[in-house]
Parts: structure tokens; C-alpha cells; sequence
């Protein structure tokens, strides 16, 4: 004989009818059973739909509060649930306020444009040292230009010696 964990015979066999016991009505499954199966799914549905109507209506009026919280109010801003808005009972005309960084960026967007503007109409030091360097560039280049006609001018006419 075997000693161990498991038995060498099984012993809870399961049974099944065959088509034939079921064909010849000796099966031990009776032919009624999904009849009462029927039934009592649909009390059970019944159950369901009454059980639901009635916890709407008990959640709408008094919620089951954890432990303390029945006894103590809390304001805890974080506890209560976000309350959803419908779009009809949206106020479009509440102007929502600006995080800190957000209002940063803007005000650095503005002096950002103001500073261009300033740039482009030559109110700014940079811009007026850039429109310096620009002057010495083209006065530089015009004078070698009149080199340059200078030398061909005096190269097209005939030297004697």
C-alpha cells in the first residue's frame, strides 16, 4: 500500500448521464430543472431591479459614511467627489484665474514683444549699436568701391612714359 499525500483510488467520481439514459428518462437529472432555472433567474432579475431603484434613492439622500465620518464634518476639499456640469448650467462668463507660472509666461511673452518692437523702431542700445556697426559697414564698403572705379579708371587710360 501506498503511503503519501494522495490516495491511490479515486473515490469521488463524478458521474454523467449518457445520451441513451437521457433518451430513456433513467438519467437523475430531471426534465423540469431548466424550467426552475428559468424562474428563478427571473426572480432573481426582479430582485436586482427593485434593489437597484432602491439604492438610487437611498444614495440621494444619505450617503454611508466610513468609520467617523458620520459623527465629525470634514472639510477636507480632497474627500469630496468632483461634481460633474452639465453644459446648459456651464457660466462661460467666470474668467478662471491663472496659476503663478502661467501668469509668468504671458508677462514674459509681452516684454518679450514690446522689447522686438522697441528693436525694430531702433529705441533699444543694442539696436542702436547694430544700426552703428551697419553705417561703418556701408560707409567701409563705399569707399572701397570708389577704390575700385578709382583703378579701373586709371587702368583704362593710357599711360606714357
Amino acid at each position: 500500500m501506498v503511503r503519501g499525500k494522495f490516495k491511490s483510488k479515486p473515490t469521488g467520481r463524478r458521474l454523467f448521464s449518457t445520451p441513451e439514459e437521457m433518451a430513456a428518462g433513467t438519467s437523475s437529472r430531471p426534465r423540469t430543472f431548466r424550467k426552475q432555472e428559468l424562474e428563478k433567474e427571473e426572480l432573481e432579475e426582479e430582485k436586482e431591479v427593485e434593489s437597484e431603484e432602491e439604492s438610487e434613492e437611498d444614495s440621494e439622500e444619505t450617503e454611508k459614511r466610513k468609520g467617523t465620518e458620520g459623527l465629525i464634518e470634514v472639510q477636507n476639499p480632497n474627500l469630496l467627489k468632483p461634481k460633474t456640469v452639465k453644459a446648459k448650467d456651464a457660466n462661460f462668463e467666470k474668467t478662471n484665474e491663472l496659476s503663478r507660472r502661467e501668469r509668468e509666461e504671458i508677462e514674459k511673452q509681452k516684454a518679450h514683444e514690446r522689447y522686438m518692437k522697441l528693436q525694430e523702431q531702433g529705441k533699444t542700445e543694442q539696436a542702436r549699436k547694430d544700426l552703428e556697426r551697419l553705417a561703418l559697414i556701408r560707409q567701409q564698403r563705399a569707399e572701397a568701391a570708389k577704390k575700385r572705379e578709382e583703378e579701373k579708371a586709371g587702368m583704362l587710360s593710357p599711360v606714357y612714359f
